[in-house]
């Protein structure tokens, strides 16, 4: 029997022991959801979870995010804190919406929910800590454990990033995990490669001249202008944009007068995502958009103003800690336990931060409820989502398991 199948099967045995203390801490953490960069009740309630462990607390000073770090003894090879170091991140932020469970523990704070699972994925980090924690005699390294708030979109692992938290000591690997209800409960979802788009907000401001709108040659109309730039814009995807290295460009929002019908605008604004699977055609994208929505402007004589917000970098799995999770997935579940996704989603995560960085993968754990069709399933997001909270055990195990077996061994 190999090593990883009996480590693995040790480690989900202990998840399961773990998992009273973890439904517990998801609970609470969900029932008093927080948003953005400051979480202060979610830290306090994971700091008083890790309260006794052998670790060494560091904070972050642009957010509440901190760093948990676990140095092992001198076994396994006697390097100790000497030897490698591996990067395990839950997020701790939920979503401005309101929840519509019907939960004992549902949120008790209107207009915000744990709809995305963050509240599992802090619990389950805690609960990884732990029974590390137990066994730090044993690891051959140290254990970086990343609690982030700010995921969903106010970029907090940058933050963190910036405020020095990856750098002493400086992981040479990185994992995360994150929920899904709907994949199949238990089973572990990944790619080599993008996993996920990077994220950008696009803005265009176009400015023409206002008037009488039974005269519009009298005027410069924006309105016309800016429909000419959203077909053009998905023109350049179609024609310019090579189809196995996509670019997603919406435009969400088209704003212009709204005072009278009759009354031609001064200006029209618009404002949408765009999301790309590699730097390359980021930046083409990004030449397009300005390029486009000024020279068409120009064209109709009128000006424009092109800006994008600095986002998520694509989320890039690197090929060997990929390896390691899909290892540790089989090792745990068996052949069926890691189901290779087809292509990248076009969402964005800001684990991707971190990956730009540090070697790692990142996978999507099935966590459909008993009794439901994984198929269609409240997704994340949606007021309705709910989670099979037992598979937590089994996240876990799968930190466990990474975390282990890249200190035993690094990538080989």
């Amino acid at each position: 029997m190999s090593w990883d199948h009996v480590e693995a099967t040790d480690w989900l045995a202990v998840g399961e022991a773990q998992l009273p203390e973890t439904i517990a801490l998801r609970r609470a953490i969900h029932a008093e959801p927080e948003i953005g960069l400051h979480c202060p009740l979610t830290t306090e309630k994971a700091k008083a979870a890790l309260a006794g462990l052998p670790l060494e607390i560091r904070d972050s000073r642009s957010t509440t995010g901190f760093v948990a770090v676990l140095r092992g003894g001198a076994a396994g090879g006697g390097q100790g804190s000497n030897g490698r170091t591996v990067l395990l991140r839950g997020d701790m932020d939920a979503l401005p919406m309101n929840e519509e469970t019907g939960l004992d523990f549902a949120s008790t704070i209107p207009g915000r929910m744990h709809a995305c699972g963050h509240d599992s994925h802090t619990a389950m980090l805690v609960g990884a800590a732990k029974a590390l924690c137990a066994r730090r005699d044993g690891l051959p390294g140290t254990i970086v454990f990343m609690f982030q708030p700010g995921e969903e979109g106010h970029h907090g692992a940058r933050f963190m990033m910036e405020d020095g938290l990856l750098a002493d000591p400086a992981p040479e690997a990185a994992f995360a995990l994150h929920i899904s209800p709907n994949m199949p409960s238990g089973v572990l979802v990944s790619r080599a490669g993008p996993l996920l788009a990077s994220a950008n907000t696009v803005h265009a401001r176009i400015t023409g001249r206002g008037g009488h709108a039974a005269m519009p040659h009298e005027n410069i109309d924006p309105v016309p202008i800016a429909a000419e730039i959203v077909t053009a814009l998905q023109t350049f995807i179609a024609r310019r944009i090579p189809v196995q290295d996509p670019a997603v460009l919406s435009i969400t929002s088209l704003h212009a007068g709204g005072t009278a019908h009759n009354i031609i605008p001064d200006t029209c604004e618009m404002l949408g995502t765009l999301r790309t699977l590699s730097e390359a055609t980021r930046t083409t994208m990004f030449e397009a958009f300005e390029r486009i929505v000024t020279g068409i402007a120009a064209a109709h004589g009128a000006t424009a103003e092109a800006w994008i917000d600095d986002g998520y970098p694509v989320t890039m799995n690197d090929p060997r800690a990929l390896a390691v999770m899909k290892g540790c997935a089989v090792a745990i579940g068996g052949e069926d336990a890691y189901h290779t996704m087809p292509a990248p989603m076009m969402g964005g995560e800001d684990f991707s931060y971190v990956l730009r960085e540090v070697p790692g993968a990142m996978g999507f754990i099935g966590v459909a409820p008993d009794g439901t069709d994984w198929r269609t399933n409240p997704p994340l997001h949606n007021t309705k989502m709910t989670i099979d909270e037992a598979v937590m055990a089994r996240g876990i195990a799968m930190h466990c398991a990474m975390a282990t077996r890249y200190l035993e061994r690094g990538f080989d």
